[in-house]
């Protein structure tokens, strides 16, 4: 039984890692065509029909572009960097539940690679290690506008980590775990959290913009400044792979918000539409796989909608300067990401006082 368990366990991990590669490859295909349609132009046409084949193109060139390595660098650190970055990106999503569970031959098979009660812990912990990447690589290039780059991904992570942190402390203060399948079961229906903690997800949502490097949190690599930041030195397919953790790290954020705040797999009338389903099927189990695989497309669709919405962010809002983004960070998110864990904690005193 073990063994197929692991087996079941080793698919699904192999099936995550595919869908994150191939969002993570077509993310820039329709950040490109997102990008055309809001300056009125066309974006990628020529490379296959519609240009769909336009990001296995710019794979290609990267993987055959020469890979340099610059003389006075530090050439182990350097090619380290872009692999820590790649690796922390991947391994993110190892606690994140895609949807409920499936019957298949009288057995459980929940969608979740694997099932920790620290969920969300890991997910810090994991998420944190990727400015390793950013600084490593910086560093070793040995070249002043990547370390200022690497330098300043230093210091913007650390300071949106800890308003962000203390944003999930009210959502945690609601669920009374760690771990994102309880998370994800407690907003059964349309009982999500976003009702309960709007503030702590607006806090959350410009975390996640600066976490994940993007505009108008982008300073680690603007290029108007320091030419291309902490890759500035980077070619090839370590230049590939930086760029690719960036749009892996969108899709992860974007589950992780779709989880915590707006239900992870659920929707409204799931368990009314699983009863009715039962009762036309007259099979108890094929209800639940349906609603299952539906909960999974919805899953999706909540993870899209953020995707789009990060780079819909992107061509609309200019980049903040280094000293707004330091401000926002350290004199406005944690003040309000305090007071909303205080006014949280008065309404679930106050609550259990009245009921």
């Amino acid at each position: 039984m073990e063994s197929v368990d692991l087996l079941y366990k080793g698919i699904y991990i192999l099936v995550i890692f595919g869908i994150t590669l191939l969002i993570a490859t077509y993310s820039t295909y329709f950040e490109r065509k997102i990008a055309a349609f809001i300056q009125d132009r066309v974006g990628p046409n020529r490379a296959g029909p519609a240009g769909l084949l336009q990001p296995l193109a710019d794979a290609g060139k990267l993987f055959f572009k020469e890979d340099f390595i610059p003389a006075k660098s530090s050439k182990a650190l350097f090619i380290i960097g872009p692999g820590i970055a790649m690796l922390v990106a991947t391994m993110s999503s190892a606690v994140i539940p895609f949807g409920d569970m499936l019957i298949v031959g009288g057995r459980e098979l929940f969608l979740q690679a694997i099932e920790v009660n620290i969920g969300v812990l890991y997910i810090f912990g994991v998420v944190s290690l990727g400015v390793y990447g950013l600084m490593i690589g910086g560093w070793a290039s040995n070249n002043k506008f990547s370390l200022l780059g690497a330098i300043r991904a230093a210091s913007q992570n650390i300071s949106y980590e800890l308003a962000m942190g203390l944003s999930l402390i009210a959502v945690l203060m609601l669920s009374g775990s760690l771990s994102l399948r309880d998370i994800a079961e407690q907003q059964a229906g349309f009982n999500w959290n976003i009702w309960y903690q709007p503030l702590g997800f607006i806090i959350f949502l410009v975390c996640a913009f600066a976490e994940t490097n993007r505009t108008p949190f982008d300073l680690p690599e603007s290029e108007a400044e320091l030419i291309g930041g902490y890759h500035t030195e980077y070619g090839s397919m370590k230049l590939g792979m930086y760029l690719f953790a960036e749009y892996i790290n969108i899709f992860v954020v974007s589950a992780v918000m779709a989880t915590l705040y707006f239900g992870a797999y659920n929707f409204p009338f799931m368990a009314e539409l699983q009863v009715w389903l039962t009762n036309v099927t007259e099979s108890a189990v094929t209800a639940n796989n349906i609603v299952t695989l539906l909960g999974v497309g919805v899953m999706f669709l909540k993870i899209f909608l953020f995707i789009f919405f990060f780079m819909w962010v992107r061509w609309t809002l200019p980049r903040f300067r280094y000293d707004q983004l330091m401000k926002l960070g350290w004199q406005i998110l944690i003040p309000l990401a305090i007071l909303n864990i205080i006014l949280t904690g008065g309404g679930i005193l106050l609550k259990d006082y009245l009921f």
